[in-house]
């Protein structure tokens, strides 16, 4: 069944704000604060994570430019370097960046409704994970009704979660509180050291963007729109979170950020009282459900992909030709979302396993641009899209950043880095396996198997 293209240019900018702006930003500043100990530091991690990460996103325009598929971050890595690759990237991918990372988002959520949901109750882990459940259940039922369904409700909460930090910021810069204490931390490991273990925290709140290029069966003129959506979505996101982190500074200091668990909601209770809190702890739960939204929008489009190249069964290529809904990829992402709420349950835990496949696997999918320009160059296309300036400077600048921080989780977090290496290695044989049940059952339909 083919994909239908019904979202707009808007559509698939406030796709991407919701890719990266999930709970990212309203926590992960602790752990960066905790890290970096100095204001200095502090906006050192955040505005060189902003730039490294613009340069990437002008990377993947150019790749979502040139291929504009459904699943392209699947395709594009089948089509340049081999199905097994692929499949493998995204056998992590699938089943532990979106698994556990929705599960972190669900989770954090939860830990801010709660509060609201039961006012006085300290929550519980029980509790907090009851609630993420629920609300994953809500927003399956939401995307069942179709893409443009998830599309229209992906729009409302991405609007919101804009208005609120700028709400949250202006409060911040307004208040007259100044922070109590010293205003740095002892830095007790070189200040470069330090600066990398931030960085750890600052591109997983920072990344997302790259998913966009799942939409490209999605998005009208796609050629023109995915990299257009890309480049004003990830301005956005540069310009909320320079702003918020600066408010965090200005309300808390950066002792009081590192020590503030939820840190936007400590930000609001210091600057607009209990009910500013509280306020303020629904608007980011809200914020979460939106980026829980996306993945769901997007992750079956991967298995759309994989099941076109008979990695996947089958089943994962249908299409329900009213609602463009991938109903059964949509229940089987929901079911492993669901499963890792319970096996991963802290937040800082998720980050540690997710960061070191996800900057390898960023690395390998942004260098498939020299692939397809040189494919270019040897036929001749005439190609007015979108390019990335300064090439190949800024792509390979991008890949070197990704694999330095991918160093950087392996020489801190050495154990949940080879744990994720040997289920990256482990993704092989079950390549082969998909590949031998694929076969023997009815094609997927669609082009020709990638090799």
């Amino acid at each position: 069944m083919t994909i239908k293209a019904k979202l707009t240019t808007f559509d698939a900018t406030m796709i991407v704000v919701s890719l990266i702006i999930g709970i990212g930003i309203f926590r992960t500043p602790a752990l960066v604060a905790a890290a970096a100990k100095t204001p200095t530091l502090f906006y050192a991690a955040w505005a060189l994570g902003g730039l490294v990460s613009f340069i990437g996103a002008l990377t993947f325009a150019e790749i979502g430019g040139r291929f504009a598929q459904p699943g392209g971050y699947y395709k594009v890595v089948a089509e340049n370097y081999g199905s097994g690759l692929a499949f493998m990237l995204n056998w992590t991918n699938v089943v532990i960046l979106n698994g556990a990372g929705a599960a972190a988002v669900a989770l954090i959520g939860a830990e801010y409704l709660t509060p609201i949901a039961f006012p006085g109750a300290a929550p519980t882990t029980s509790t907090v994970q009851i609630t993420a459940v629920i609300l994953i259940l809500g927003l399956l039922a939401v995307n069942w009704l179709g893409i443009k369904t998830g599309a229209w409700a992906q729009n409302v909460l991405s609007v919101l979660k804009v208005v609120m930090i700028g709400v949250l910021a202006a409060a911040a810069f307004l208040s007259k509180r100044v922070p109590e204490g010293p205003s740095a931390l002892p830095l007790d490991r070189p200040w470069f050291f330090a600066l990398g273990v931030a960085f750890i925290y600052v591109f997983y709140a920072y990344g997302g963007y790259q998913n966009t290029i799942n939409f490209g069966a999605d998005v009208r003129d796609a050629r023109r729109n995915v990299p257009r959506a890309i480049f004003f979505g990830i301005l956005v996101v540069l310009a909320c979170y320079l702003t918020i982190n600066a408010a965090y500074v200005k309300a808390l200091g950066v002792p009081g950020i590192a020590a503030a668990k939820l840190v936007a909601a400590e930000t609001a209770r210091v600057t607009l009282g209990e009910a500013g809190r509280l306020v303020v702890s629904l608007a980011i739960f809200l914020s979460a459900m939106g980026f829980l939204n996306v993945t769901l929008m997007q992750i079956p489009r991967v298995y759309y992909s994989m099941a076109e190249d008979r990695t996947l069964p089958a089943v994962f290529h249908k299409v329900n030709p009213r609602t463009q809904t991938q109903e059964f990829g949509l229940a089987f992402l929901g079911a492993i979302i669901l499963v890792s709420i319970f096996l991963l349950r802290t937040f800082e835990n998720i980050v540690d396993y997710v960061m070191f496949l996800d900057t390898i696997t960023l690395a390998i999918v942004s260098s498939s641009i020299f692939v397809l320009r040189r494919r270019a160059r040897r036929s001749g296309e005439a190609y007015v899209g979108y390019r990335v300036p300064l090439y190949p400077v800024l792509p390979i600048a991008f890949i070197l950043f990704m694999l330095a921080v991918a160093a950087s989780v392996l020489a801190t977090q050495t154990r949940e880095a080879l744990y994720g290496t040997i289920f990256f290695a482990a993704g092989f044989p079950v390549f082969l396996l998909m590949r031998r049940v694929s076969r023997r059952g009815p094609r997927g339909g669609g082009d020709p198997p990638c090799r």
